[in-house]
């Protein structure tokens, strides 16, 4: 039998803290009734506008999320700060974020049953890097001990299917022997919990897959990958603007235009048909039909936007089964979404299944995987 590029082993890494609907609604209606009283004359003279407040139902109606995990708890609810407090790390620490891909790491090595030794190149791909060099992904090479190299990418919500796809062309290639794409999402740092259309929609987790050949391939759940296809068209709809220029502008790096912010309306109408022509032109190209699909494992951005792709393309809703849910509980954790789903849902799999992971997001970007069970 020919050797193939597979899937091997995924990890999920979950922060302890977490933080309910209920919980985010309490501080921002206080925040937001604070900052009310304190502009009223301004708000009265119609200088600026009021606050809007929330609950919890609308943030669960918008989205379908319930509650996200959050890597630092402490100072995101305080209405005086709105934010989470990071303790300052020193150079000779291990930062916040490799910290996070690491654990993620480890979990994805002992699920594909291999070791350090058997990697030779890390990727840690995400939506954000807590810092521009050296890179995150060498400080988590040298703490796994891998002997080789490794490399950022920042792709937004892509960031993940654009990893695995260049890690599956170093496998393909024979450049790589074993390829460890590691997504330590630490989003909750450019939330603005300030903003009630967007404080809602971010979560903290990391999770790590394991790309080889199956000439080396000791794992019992493993994934053939059929083909990877990724794509990217220019748009200005989801924005994070800040940045190292940001101190010599002078602008407020606290500012909403600085933390993330979107055209919710334009996203949704936009993208969603081009998630859905995209998989099915994936699909189509390896002579793959939509009713041939096993497992959906989806971006898990809002609720609603899965519920459309999947609809435009089965022609009905998709069940739980087919297109796992995760956002309910972890929000949106940028690129990590589908591969949270993936690494839940893939065991009950049979030989020969099908399935497909899939992201879109900023950029705008997308990226899939066709997968195989073995």
């Amino acid at each position: 039998m020919n050797s193939s590029v597979v899937i091997s082993g995924v990890g999920l890494w979950t922060p302890e803290h977490s933080i309910s609907n209920e919980e985010l609604v309490t501080s921002y209606n206080a925040w937001a009734e604070h900052f009310n009283l304190e502009n009223a004359a301004a708000i009265k003279a119609e200088e600026i506008e009021a606050k809007p407040l929330s609950s919890a139902g609308f943030i669960e109606k918008a989205s379908g999320i319930k509650s996200r995990y959050i890597y630092s708890k402490e100072g995101a609810l305080d209405i005086h700060r709105m934010r989470p407090i990071l303790e300052v790390r020193d150079d000779e620490q291990v930062s916040h974020q490799a910290e996070m891909a690491i654990a993620a790491a480890k979990k994805a090595l002992i699920a594909a049953n291999k070791t350090a030794d058997e990697i030779d190149m890390v990727i840690v791909s995400c939506a954000y890097t807590q810092r521009s060099y050296p890179a995150i992904a060498i400080e988590v090479q040298a703490a796994l001990g891998v002997e080789g190299f490794g490399f950022d990418m920042l792709v937004a919500c892509s960031a993940a299917t654009f990893g695995l796809q260049r890690a599956v062309d170093a496998v393909k290639a024979g450049t790589s022997k074993g390829v460890l794409v590691i997504n330590p999402e630490l989003t909750s740092p450019q939330v603005n919990y300030m903003d009630r259309d967007s404080h809602f929609i971010f979560g903290d987790v990391a999770t790590a897959v394991v790309i080889e050949s199956s000439d080396t391939c000791k794992s019992a759940h493993a994934f053939d990958v059929v083909s990877t296809k990724c794509v990217t068209s220019y748009s200005n709809n989801i924005r994070s603007n800040f940045g190292y220029t940001t101190r010599t502008t002078d602008e407020d790096p606290y500012s909403a235009d600085k933390l993330f912010h979107q055209n919710g309306r334009k996203v949704f109408k936009e993208v969603c048909p081009m998630a859905a022509d995209h998989i099915e032109k994936h699909l189509l190209s390896e002579g793959i039909q939509v009713s041939d699909l096993k497992r959906w494992w989806l971006h898990q951005a809002n609720i609603n936007m899965n519920l459309l792709i999947s609809k435009r393309l089965l022609g009905r809703d998709a069940t739980r089964e087919e297109a796992p849910v995760v956002l309910d509980e972890y929000a949106n954790t940028a690129s990590a979404g589908s591969i949270i789903a993936f690494a839940k849902y893939h065991v009950d799999l049979a030989a020969g299944d099908i399935g497909v992971i899939c992201s879109f997001g900023a950029g705008y970007s997308i990226g899939s995987l066709i997968l195989r069970k073995r």
